[in-house]
């Protein structure tokens, strides 16, 4: 999903860059930017899921000692997911910033 956001934004960068904007376009931007914030939805709940993993990780961690090994990979998951969900968090709102460039390239050519 990473490779595929960053060169789908590069695509439409291109296309701004160049004024090569039409409505066809735009209409296909707002359908890419349903499924991504779909993405950055599910995303969304797994990463409050492992939060809540790591919190009853934790909670057993102080009455059983064995599970920090537990603990630890449900963290180090929890960072991969964190980060991962700033990515589609960022590059989502970025969209938002093409589409409105978008939009201004086609009325001015109006």
């Amino acid at each position: 999903m990473r490779k595929y956001l960053e060169e789908y934004t590069k695509e439409i960068d291109d296309k701004i860059k160049s004024k090569n904007i039409k409505e066809k376009d735009i209409k296909d931007h707002l359908i890419k930017i349903k499924f991504f914030q779909h993405e950055r939805l599910i995303h969304l709940l797994v990463t409050l899921s492992y939060g809540l993993f790591l919190f009853l990780s934790v909670m057993i961690f102080t009455k059983v000692l064995l599970f920090i090994i537990i603990t630890y990979i449900v963290l180090i998951v929890l960072l991969f997911y964190v980060r991962h969900y700033f990515f589609l968090e960022n590059h989502v709102q970025y969209l938002y910033k093409q589409y409105d460039s978008m939009k201004k390239l086609i009325e001015n050519a109006k």
